[in-house]
């Protein structure tokens, strides 16, 4: 969406205006206001126009409809756009060059009071174009004036006041926005990591045997949601182990996968099956289960330590 305001709105619309009034100016004239001759009433109704929108745009700021209102400045330099887009000054100026002196100081006329219209939104955008106009600011209660630059007044040199915005730029800064939010989910998840446990000594952890197995066949357990029974091949035989994963791991998708057993835990009666083992689990901050099992394939009953 912004990359979308910036070059449909800015660029195209306020940016191009002034640009082309300047430009033309400069081309035209070396840059003196042209004197405005006999108005058109195509003229007459543009300027009805600009005096429309600075009533609804002060009533809008008055009333703290400040989205509106940005919308009602934003208008001086659509009309602008418009009055010379129907008006063709480059075309004109071939067949009719005094009238083009009146089509270009409307312009101008114009961007001043694009530049008094814009300052509360945009002040550094004003200050810009003030300074292409050579002017000082006008001051809010010339709005809508059409006698705001005099005839032989010289402008400044014309500039782009903004530049198009292309998809790269904005995919890298999607990318850093990802990067950031990935960073911050991560440190997140720190937070929640639980605590270290009571240290051990080596001998209590060289008790514990721990294995390669692969998964030979899954089911659920009848009446649970959490159960699955899970045979395994564990090198030294073949078992039978009940593991409350079955809301994280359908059993199809376990047959066949390598895992990591304690072969040597006391067995347990669950939903009347013996479990003799446990398979090794890491949990994530957000509950997810996730398998241990060995970067490669390995023997089955391959120790662990």
């Amino acid at each position: 969406d912004f990359q979308a305001r910036n070059n449909n709105e800015l660029v195209a619309v306020l940016g191009n205006f002034v640009n082309r009034a300047l430009v033309l100016t400069q081309k035209y004239y070396g840059g003196e206001v042209p004197e405005c001759g006999a108005l058109t009433d195509y003229d007459r109704a543009t300027i009805g126009e600009l005096s429309q929108i600075k009533g609804a745009l002060e009533n809008a700021i008055e009333n703290y409809k400040f989205r509106e209102a940005l919308k009602e400045a934003m208008n001086f330099a659509r009309i602008g756009n418009k009055y010379l887009a129907d008006t063709e000054p480059w075309k004109v100026v071939k067949s009719d060059p005094e009238r083009v002196k009146t089509i270009l100081n409307i312009a101008l006329q114009i961007t001043a009071n694009t530049a008094v219209a814009i300052e509360p939104f945009m002040p550094f955008s004003a200050a810009r174009i003030l300074g292409m106009l050579s002017a000082e600011p006008f001051g809010w209660e010339r709005l809508g004036s059409m006698e705001m630059l005099a005839a032989g007044h010289r402008i400044g040199e014309p500039a782009l006041l903004f530049e198009k915005i292309e998809d790269e730029v904005i995919d890298r800064q999607l990318a850093k926005l990802a990067a950031t939010k990935e960073l911050n989910a991560r440190a997140e998840a720190e937070k929640n990591v639980e605590k270290q446990k009571d240290t051990v000594q080596f001998d209590d952890f060289g008790r514990m045997d721990i294995r390669v197995a692969t998964v030979l066949a899954a089911e659920k357990v009848a009446k649970t949601k959490k159960l699955l029974k899970l045979t395994v091949d564990t090198g030294i035989d073949r078992r039978e182990i009940v593991s409350g994963i079955a809301e994280h791991f359908a059993p199809e998708e376990l047959v066949g996968r390598q895992v990591l057993v304690l072969v040597n835990l006391a067995p347990r009666t669950l939903k009347g099956i013996e479990s003799r083992g446990m398979i090794l689990m890491a949990e994530d901050a957000d509950g997810k289960l996730r398998l241990l099992q060995p970067d490669a394939a390995a023997m089955n009953g391959a120790v662990v330590g």
